[in-house]
């Protein structure tokens, strides 16, 4: 039993730098792997923010007008999405 304090996963404390460490580095990766899908896929996730916004919009016109904008957003929608 007594190997003194025991952190997140049952072994020996090993003091602060070691947490402070593992922070660091999972901050590197995150950090990374945010870049990379945003160099993948900005470009797709830009596009769906902007037809959801005309979605919102034509939701708050309303009327036959925004039905028919909101069939039309949709199907754009449809086609983004099976990309």
């Amino acid at each position: 039993m007594g190997e003194g304090n025991e952190e997140c996963g049952g072994g020996p404390a090993h003091g602060p730098w070691a947490w402070s460490a593992y922070r660091a580095y999972n901050e590197l990766l995150r950090e990374k792997i945010q870049k990379q899908f945003e160099a993948q896929e900005g470009p797709w996730m830009d596009q769906l923010a902007k037809l959801l916004v005309e979605l919102v919009n034509a939701r708050w016109e309303g009327g036959r007008k925004g039905e028919r904008d909101e069939a039309e957003i949709a199907a754009k929608l449809d086609r983004l999405l099976l990309e």
